[in-house]
């Protein structure tokens, strides 16, 4: 018998690619779609792409309408899915797309967020390599609360944590720069993403280490291994609905050469299904990644600068979001890791 699915927040861009790839899951029935503005209207009101859910209805957003259920995703705005959990009996797998729950430092949610603290949950990146050698599949198996990771920082994280992890890179001086698509900053009306303004132009955004993700992104290289981790990352809103193409660089250990550096990195993707490192010399695109839950990841050594640079291509609301809650969720409840989740993109 399929698990029953409720979604919280079910009329954004991440609550439509949650329905869009539960479609097509055989184990997960959604049987409760809720919203804040839009309760009321029929799902096709506001996502017309996603046919096969005709019969629903949006209903508002309350702890006991989503109590019921086998299986919560949560897909609202960062600050208000964390009071709401909190009223959710504890058998019920609960998985938050927000940023609620993804930080262990209180500091550092009063810092980037602000607002009450909510704790944090089992995350959920099953791929992430960890310092003692395991990955963190490992303890998502039976979790009943998982918090899914930051797009931007899932890009970077699966740049360069398999290097930091086996030391051949180190992890105090690493810089990114993403190209971001705009769906990364919600369906919300905002002036600077209006196609007026975003057709034809790319600009920089939360420069200067203001960006919330940072302190995530410490947080998961530190995990893998870093000592003193510091991150210089900064989000590139570029004209394309969606997607984020990561560069990220970081120095090479003293006495690695450009062969050892890559090696880590094939021994951390070598039997994963959703993240592949290309062959040596290419490079993924962000149409590369285009509604597929896959992680592409080019590799290379500048001699010169005596650094590694990895360029990652995911679809910021797949594998960035969506396609995450839902592995995260297979390997929950002991469903084989790839259920429903899609690794071919779409093209052109």
């Amino acid at each position: 018998m399929a698990f029953s699915v409720a979604i919280a927040g079910a009329s954004g861009y991440a609550g439509g690619e949650l329905l869009r790839l539960l479609a097509a899951h055989p184990e997960l029935d959604v049987r409760t779609v809720t919203a804040n503005q839009n309760a009321g209207q029929p799902l096709l009101a506001v996502h017309p792409h996603l046919r096969s859910y005709e019969k629903l209805v949006l209903q508002e957003t309350k702890p006991d309408l989503l109590a019921g259920h086998d299986v919560v995703f949560m897909a609202m705005p960062h600050g208000k899915s964390g009071a709401l959990t909190e009223s959710l009996p504890a058998s019920t797998l609960v998985i938050d797309c927000g940023a609620d729950h993804r930080l262990t430092s209180e500091e550092d949610w009063a810092k980037f967020y602000g607002g009450e603290y909510h704790g944090a949950w089992t995350y959920g990146l099953p791929e992430l390599v960890l310092g003692d050698g395991s990955k963190q599949r490992d303890r998502l198996a039976g979790a009943h609360r998982i918090a899914v990771p930051g797009c931007n920082v899932t890009a970077i994280t699966l740049g360069l944590a398999p290097g930091i992890r086996d030391r051949v890179i180190m992890a105090d001086d690493v810089v990114a720069v993403l190209a971001v698509g705009t769906s990364g900053a919600g369906k919300s009306l905002q002036p600077h993403l209006l196609a007026s303004e975003i057709m034809g132009s790319a600009s920089a955004y939360a420069v200067g280490g203001v960006h919330r993700h940072t302190p995530e992104i410490r947080q998961n290289l530190t995990a893998a291994g870093g000592r003193n981790v510091t991150v210089s990352f900064t989000p590139v809103l570029v004209p394309m609905s969606r997607g984020i193409l990561a560069t990220s660089t970081a120095r090479l250990a003293p006495g690695i050469s450009a062969a050892e550096a890559r090696a880590a990195w094939e021994r951390a993707y070598e039997d994963e299904t959703f993240v592949r490192l290309l062959p040596a010399g290419q490079f993924p695109k962000s149409s590369d990644t285009v509604g597929a839950n896959t992680a592409l990841v080019g590799f290379a050594v500048d001699e010169a600068a005596g650094r590694v640079v990895t360029v990652t291509s995911i679809d910021n609301l797949t594998k960035g979001t969506a396609g995450a809650a839902i592995q995260a969720a297979n390997v929950a409840l002991g469903l084989p890791e790839g259920t429903g989740l899609p690794l071919n993109a779409v093209a052109p």
